[in-house]
């Protein structure tokens, strides 16, 4: 099993990224998928996550009208559209596969890891 983060890169505040998390290994629609972070020196926190039953989505609070996470399970991929980037964003992002149909803000809970993608928002 494997999950290939990518899409990261340096952007100006303001600017937009879009992540991908490639799975291989699995059934994608098997899976709630989590996109998560960690800034330098902090812990790595939950950012939104697309369940597999229904596709509901959930953001934390301040990325809600900002970053919008959405699968494509032909492709057996996740994506996260991140828009209006403010340097507090700069972190790397991780996306994790959780079996079942439900989304999850716990870590522990996340049954793989991709390797992270480091997103760098700085004029």
């Amino acid at each position: 099993v494997q999950l290939q983060a990518s899409g990261g890169g340096l952007v100006q505040p303001g600017g937009s990224l879009r992540l991908s998390c490639a799975a291989s290994g699995l059934t994608l629609d098997d899976y709630a998928i989590g996109w998560f972070r960690q800034a330098p020196g902090k812990e790595r926190v939950g950012v939104s996550c697309i369940s597999s039953y229904d596709g509901s989505t959930y953001y934390v609070y301040s990325m809600k009208g900002r970053f919008t996470i959405s699968r494509d399970n032909a492709k057996n991929t996740v994506y996260l559209q991140m828009n209006s980037l403010k340097p507090e964003d700069t972190a790397v992002y991780y996306c994790a596969a959780l079996y079942g149909s439900r989304c999850s803000a716990q870590r522990y809970e996340y049954d793989y890891w991709g390797q992270g993608t480091l997103v760098t928002v700085s004029s």
